[in-house]
């Protein structure tokens, strides 16, 4: 059973998170002839504040822009 894990700074829409598990989805079936109802997709929306790139949080971009 393939377990498929996510993490993304939060701020995606509803519909982009779903598109997002779909593809996924379709990529493990296809990838490994995983039947579809075994793919797992666990998606984890981190704050911007918990989200950091070269010692910079997406908070602290957004503050500076």
């Amino acid at each position: 059973m393939p377990i498929i894990e996510v993490n993304l700074a939060q701020g995606r829409s509803p519909e982009q998170l779903r598109a997002l598990i779909h593809e996924l989805t379709l990529a493990a079936h296809r990838a490994l002839d995983a039947p579809l109802s075994n793919v797992r997709v666990l998606i984890r929306e981190l704050p911007h504040s918990h989200f950091a790139a070269g010692d910079i949080t997406l908070a602290e971009r957004q503050t500076r822009a």
